[in-house]
């Protein structure tokens, strides 16, 4: 049986778009962590997020 690895929501505390340095906002039902500045979504894979420009997802 496998286990879904949640994201531990208090590294947002840490964290903040590569892109701006500015917040980040966790939309659990994409798991991914969302920079409106940036207008780009970071994907969480495994419960850790991948902080990279080329994987991240273009906002409209």
């Amino acid at each position: 049986m496998s286990e879904e690895i949640r994201f531990d929501r208090r590294m947002l505390e840490a964290l903040v778009c590569p892109v701006t340095h500015g917040p980040l906002t966790y939309d659990a039902e994409r798991q991914e962590l969302v920079s409106r500045a940036a207008r780009l979504a970071f994907p969480i894979r495994g419960g850790i997020p991948i902080m990279l420009v080329s994987e991240a997802r273009a906002l409209d």
